[in-house]
């Protein structure tokens, strides 16, 4: 669905939550306010994907191109690191290994509002529709549903998740009524004694007396040591303007390597979806894959060439090396997930592209104690051997597939955009901004245009290349006849991510759209 106005834009993979941060927007809120109030929403409706146990990464831009990003990404429990060479589980309380950054996010997003954007709106106000929803239901989502079903024998065997969310006893279908008082109670700490309270507070006390019942080896001293950071966004010129994006431990590089990469190649010879195009992203795809399975980690415990492997030099080099006729052979190996990616935009044009996440679907499974709060798996993202950079230790962060995005052209941010899933995430972004600058499609083109997935889906394993049918027999054909390994899926397939993308024109308008592939929605004031 799309939306165009000039009073404020937002787009989240919920309606209920596109909704919430419309009111904010009407109210005069910030685009901040908007997306904050939108993702607590999310954290209550959209369980499956996000919450708030899990992260989060903020990229704010203002209407001259200042940018700063937030990272609340939580590190590795102190007694949390288990021998070299052993496996890291995928849920239960073994993959509970590390603490949760989004509402310290929140909380420092909330506070760049109020200093420099002097907004009017409050914290309560903000968190208040979560908090309804929580204690007086929602609707159940078709997306929760499916994967609630999905894994309902493993999510049933975590401690908590049975009494959260099966409180009749069995799976909710979708449209029915779900609600939480825990979670609702735990919300009303948050409004009442702010942020802190989740890392300091009683709310920190409650989740600290849930990880000891549960066997989770985080302590109190562990959720204190939890912060997030201000930075500056990493910057690539791409045609003639400037894609932004975030810096280890996200995988924002990767994002930006593949544009890099193409940007040594006049795209506009070939036609938007030709066998052409898609073979260049792919074969781009894979080369910043390499480096990232290669370097990405926690900056703070690990040097990571940003610099090289983002110069112009390094880039020409990789695009080089790319066979126009043939495919390079895939040997590494790559990464599931599940995430929502939300955007607004605000009345002055100032802009949010935000990403939260619980790793993979309902993250651990666990629900600690009587918080209502699904905590993530995202410790699982880890390596535990010792020679490599991601290798697991105590109050170290996990490499991050999370990566919202923003480009600026003429100095003005002209497109906001992300999506969910993983590994999906960078190849999706590819397929937008290409389509939008490169093709100048209209956006809700672009966000419609059949689309490709290189390595695992939300659905398998299989480490192919993923093509929805509606691309053309004759584009699949060639893709195969240059070395692909190609599986077809069907046109508008969900394991193409949940995209949504914002473009702002030069006279203020904004322009919304969310993916045709779930149910979210953006909607304008």
């Amino acid at each position: 669905m799309q939306s165009v106005s000039r009073l404020g834009v937002i787009s989240t993979p919920l309606p209920i939550a596109t909704q919430a941060g419309l009111e904010v927007l009407q109210q005069d809120g910030t685009a901040i306010d908007a997306a904050l109030a939108a993702a607590a929403v999310l954290c209550v409706a959209y369980p499956h994907m996000t919450g708030l146990g899990g992260d989060a990464f903020w990229l704010i831009a203002e209407p001259d191109g200042h940018a700063l990003t937030i990272s609340g990404v939580g590190h590795c429990a102190t007694a949390a690191v288990p021998a070299s060479g052993v496996s890291l589980p995928m849920h239960g309380a073994g993959s509970a290994l590390t603490t949760a950054g989004a509402v310290a996010s929140w909380a420092d997003a909330f506070a760049y509002s109020r200093d420099r954007w002097r907004t009017r709106m409050r914290w309560a106000d903000l968190l208040r529709p979560a908090w309804t929803y929580a204690d007086q239901g929602f609707d159940v989502s078709p997306a929760q549903a499916f994967w609630h079903q999905e894994h309902r024998t493993l999510l049933r065997a975590q401690p908590g998740f049975a009494r959260a969310y099966e409180p009749a006893g069995h799976v909710p279908q979708a449209g029915e009524r779900l609600c939480s008082s825990d979670l609702a109670a735990s919300l009303q700490l948050l409004i009442d004694e702010g942020a802190d309270s989740f890392y300091r507070g009683r709310l920190a006390d409650r989740l600290h007396a849930g990880f000891r019942e549960a066997g989770v080896a985080i302590t109190r001293d562990d959720l204190r040591a939890t912060h997030c950071e201000r930075g500056e966004p990493l910057r690539l010129r791409y045609r003639d303007g400037v894609a932004l994006n975030l810096a280890p431990p996200s995988q924002g590089v990767t994002s930006l390597q593949i544009l890099g990469q193409l940007g040594n190649f006049d795209l506009q010879r070939f036609a938007a979806g030709s066998v052409d195009h898609l073979h260049l992203m792919v074969e781009a795809v894979k080369r910043a894959f390499a480096d990232r399975n290669r370097w990405l980690a926690d900056p703070r415990s690990q040097h990571i060439p940003v610099a090289t492997l983002l110069s112009d030099e390094y880039l020409h080099d990789l695009a080089a090396s790319i066979d126009p006729a043939q495919a390079r052979h895939w040997p590494d190996t790559t990464r599931s997930g599940d995430t929502v990616w939300l955007g607004a935009v605000d009345r002055q044009g100032r802009c949010v592209s935000l990403i939260q996440s619980i790793f993979t679907a309902f993250g651990s499974g666990l629900v600690i104690g009587d918080t209502g709060i699904l905590w993530h798996n995202r410790g699982s993202a880890f390596r535990t051997t010792a020679d490599h950079p991601n290798c697991i230790a105590a109050g170290k962060r996990p490499a991050h597939t999370l990566n919202p995005a923003i480009y600026l052209q003429h100095g003005r941010p002209r497109f906001i955009y992300g999506t969910q899933g993983a590994d999906g995430q960078p190849q999706t972004q590819t397929a937008l901004i290409t389509r939008a600058i490169d093709y100048a499609q209209p956006i809700e083109t672009a966000i419609c245009a059949p689309r490709f997935l290189l390595g695992r889906s939300f659905f398998d394993n299989r480490e192919n290349l993923k093509i929805e049918a509606d691309a053309g027999q004759a584009v699949i054909d060639g893709l195969r006849a240059r070395g692909h390994d190609v599986e077809v899926v069907d046109a508008c397939n969900p394991m193409m991510g949940q995209a949504g993308l914002i473009a702002i024109e030069a006279n203020g308008t904004a322009d919304g759209v969310h993916d045709p592939r779930g149910q979210g929605i953006a909607l304008g004031v």
